[in-house]
């Protein structure tokens, strides 16, 4: 299954973990993601910046764009296809 990182953005002031309802939502997305056919590889936020980043494997960019189309209504989504370190040396390249 293809592999992509998932960048979210916000702004400070629209940071949805003050929101305890919104927050509880956005979680379960990342909690529930097997249910829509897509396997998270990981997620972490880094810490004051207000970015959010998911590795996970989807069946296409389309699968993963739209399930994680609500953190983008808070600010950016980003999707970025993405492979293995051991399959771009296999390859030679990034």
């Amino acid at each position: 299954m293809p592999l992509f990182v998932t960048e979210h953005t916000h702004p400070a002031e629209r940071c949805p973990a003050r929101n305890p309802e919104m927050a509880r939502g956005l979680l379960a997305l990342i909690e529930n993601a097997d249910k829509a056919g897509i396997r998270i590889q990981g997620d972490a936020v880094t810490n004051q910046q207000h970015h959010l980043y998911v590795i996970a494997e989807a069946p296409n960019e389309e699968a993963i764009r739209k399930y994680f189309a609500p953190f983008g209504q808070m600010g950016t989504l980003t999707v970025t296809p993405a492979s293995r370190c051991e399959q771009v040396v296999a390859r030679g390249a990034c």
